[in-house]
Parts: C-alpha cells; sequence; structure tokens
C-alpha cells in the first residue's frame, strides 16, 4: 500500500467504500424483496387451480379461473433470480464507480501535480528566482507559501555562505602573495643558507602556493553566479589550447594527452575552460607513468557529451561519488604531492550545475578511470538573457 500512488489510494478507498455500500443496499434490498414476494403469495393462498406447463414450471391462465373459485400461486425461482441480478447490479456498480473515482480523484490531483512539476525544477542556481504559485485551492496554499519560505531561507544562506568564502579568500590573498614574495626574496638574496634552512624554505614556498591556489579557487567558486553564460564556445579549438598548457606537466609524467570530436555549446567560454582543464589535469597527474588520456567530444541535438579517459590506477566505487565534494582526495598523500587542495573536481562539478548539465565517473577500474559530462548546447542558464544566434 505504501508504495501506490495517492491517486491509486483514492481510487481504492473509494471502491472499498462504494463497494460496501452496495452490498448493504442489495442485502436490504433482497431481504425487503423475498419479504414482499412471501407477502403476496401467504396473502392468495386458500385453494385454486394450479396449471403445471410441459416444462415443469407453475404457472396458470386468468382467463380459465372462474371468479368464485380460489387462487393458488406457487412462486418457484423468482427469489434466486432477484437475488443474482442484484448481485450483477452491485458488482457493475462498484466496478464503474472505481473507473469514475479514479478518473475524478486524477482531475482533483492535478494541482498537485503542477506543485511536484514546480518542485522539480528548483535547482541551486535559481532559489532567488523559483517561487511556486501560491494560487491554488487552499490545500496546497498554505504548503506553497511555506515551500516558498523555505526557498528564501536557503537563498539567503548559501549567498551568506558565498558571501563569507569570496570575502575569506579575498582577505587571504594579500598576506600570501606577500609571506610569497618575502620567501622568494629571502631565498634570493640567501643563495648560501644551510640545507636544513633551504629544505625549510622549500616548503614554505610550497605550502604558501598551495594556499594561494586554494584562495584562488574559492574565490573563483563564491564568483560563479555573477559571470555570464552567453558565450558561444567551440570545445575542439579549447581542449588544443588546454593540451598545450598542459605539455609541460604531461611532458613531465610522460603522459600523452589525444583529442576527437567537437562540439558547439552556449555558457562562460572561461569557466568551461576551467572545467575541462581540471579533469584532463587530473587525468595528467594521477596516471601512471607513460599512460595517456583521451578527451573526446560527442555532439548531439540539445546537448554534448564531454569524457575524459586516463589509464590511471582507477577510483574505488565507495568513492566514486565523493569525489566531486570539496576538500576530498581519494589519495592524500599524492594529492600533497602535487599540491592539491581537493577543490578541482568540486569546482566541476560547480560549473557543469551552473550550466544546467551534470558530471559522474561513467567507468573506473584499474585500468583507468572515464570521467564524462553532459552539457546542453543551449543557453539554459543565460545570466545576461541575451539571445545567441
Amino acid at each position: 500500500m505504501k508504495r501506490l500512488s495517492l491517486q491509486w489510494r483514492i481510487t481504492l478507498m473509494s471502491v472499498l467504500l462504494i463497494g460496501i455500500t452496495c452490498v448493504a443496499m442489495n442485502l436490504l434490498l433482497c431481504s425487503s424483496g423475498v419479504y414482499y414476494m412471501d407477502t403476496i403469495a401467504d396473502s392468495l393462498q386458500g385453494g385454486g387451480t394450479v396449471i403445471l406447463n410441459d416444462s415443469g414450471a407453475a404457472s396458470f391462465d386468468p382467463q380459465l379461473i372462474a371468479p368464485n373459485e380460489e387462487l393458488t400461486i406457487v412462486v418457484d425461482g423468482v427469489q434466486g433470480r432477484f437475488r443474482t441480478t442484484n448481485w450483477y447490479i452491485t458488482a457493475a456498480v462498484t466496478l464503474l464507480s472505481g473507473f469514475l473515482a479514479y478518473f475524478v480523484s486524477g482531475r482533483a490531483l492535478k494541482p498537485l501535480r503542477c506543485f511536484a512539476s514546480q518542485v522539480e525544477q528548483v535547482q541551486l542556481n535559481n532559489l532567488a528566482d523559483m517561487r511556486i504559485d501560491e494560487d491554488s485551492i487552499s490545500e496546497f496554499r498554505q504548503l506553497s507559501r511555506s515551500f516558498n519560505q523555505m526557498l528564501e531561507r536557503l537563498n539567503n544562506a548559501f549567498a551568506a555562505q558565498r558571501q563569507f568564502t569570496g570575502n575569506a579568500a579575498h582577505e587571504l590573498r594579500t598576506p600570501l602573495a606577500l609571506m610569497q614574495a618575502q620567501l622568494e626574496l629571502f631565498s634570493a638574496e640567501h643563495p648560501d643558507v644551510r640545507p636544513e634552512t633551504a629544505e625549510l624554505l622549500t616548503l614554505l614556498r610550497e605550502q604558501t602556493e598551495r594556499l594561494t591556489q586554494m584562495t584562488k579557487t574559492l574565490l573563483e567558486m563564491s564568483n560563479l553566479q555573477q559571470v555570464a553564460r552567453n558565450e558561444r564556445i567551440q570545445l575542439a579549438p579549447m581542449i588544443e589550447e588546454i593540451f598545450t598548457d598542459l605539455a609541460p606537466l604531461s611532458d613531465k609524467l610522460g603522459v600523452t594527452l589525444t583529442a576527437e570530436g567537437d562540439g558547439i555549446m552556449t555558457g562562460s567560454d572561461a569557466l568551461i575552460y576551467r572545467l575541462i582543464f581540471n579533469l584532463t589535469e587530473n587525468a595528467v597527474k594521477y596516471n601512471r607513468p607513460g599512460g595517456s588520456v583521451r578527451v573526446s567530444v560527442t555532439q548531439e541535438l540539445e546537448k554534448l557529451l564531454l569524457r575524459v579517459s586516463d589509464t590511471g590506477c582507477g577510483i574505488p566505487e565507495v568513492y566514486q561519488r565523493s569525489i566531486f565534494q570539496p576538500f576530498f582526495r581519494v589519495d592524500k598523500s599524492r594529492s600533497r604531492e602535487y599540491g592539491g587542495a581537493g577543490l578541482g573536481l568540486s569546482l566541476v562539478w560547480e560549473i557543469a550545475n551552473l550550466h544546467g548539465g551534470s558530471v559522474w565517473v561513467e567507468e573506473s577500474s584499474d585500468k583507468g578511470t572515464t570521467i564524462a559530462v553532459e552539457l546542453p548546447a543551449g543557453a539554459k542558464n543565460d545570466f545576461s538573457g541575451a539571445d545567441i544566434p
């Protein structure tokens, strides 16, 4: 019963109620009909002429009966047929009522379906603009009002979180840049320091650079909502540019970069560049020496599919849903080795969601991993509202 829809529950309860009512009426009608049949038969008894036909049924011809003769009518089989007919009528009425209850309940539940459809359209990036229609029937008016208030509170909370993250990242940029400059200056002015001091300076520079990159990424994530997404983007040239930027890293690790396919979409050029760059950079970093990375684009009618495949050691299934969470790292030791902060894939997820798309681990094994990104070809979330020819 718990798995049935509300419409089917209303239908079954209506059928049950109508069925019980019809059965009760049938029993009352049958008892009443039989009672009056017996009363008529008793009142007509007292002698008379009964004529039997060939089939054995009792019948009579009123013209053969003299006016002064007494008449006896034998009623045989009528009560049974009366009961059977009543049960047929009961079953037909119950079945017809069930069909009517299903369609009537479906029409009555139409506002609930509209409410569910509006709720399904609510996304993280449209909380400020999404409101549920409150001009509905009285049963849903309070629910719609409460849901709108919840959306407003969520939007305020996310806005406050983005503002705090942006402010914190902005405030950290200046002291980190000053620390980095001072470390570089000290290293340049004191080239002949002791090995222990040189090792300490190297560690400080690496960690300062790591904090700088993390602060930059946090600042980018807090400003995603303000980025216009109305540019026409061709992916093949962008992927080639990304390969050029990653050439020093891929050459150092002996990883081969290949691309195939092309696609055109509408969005933010800078954000889509960062999405593909982060996925490709991760595939290069966490690959085997001498491995390969393949970036493929498949253009469809209303969307395009981007796949980034590597020949690394794979991602355990238990972590495949968690890798897109902020600060999550599968191999923390290798992430520290390459200066990762666990924000690269989280930024990928944010950018894909901002463009109305999605990202997931398509397959992963000890032979490699493929991460797929589905993006709409049109401007579903156009910030500026401009139309693209």
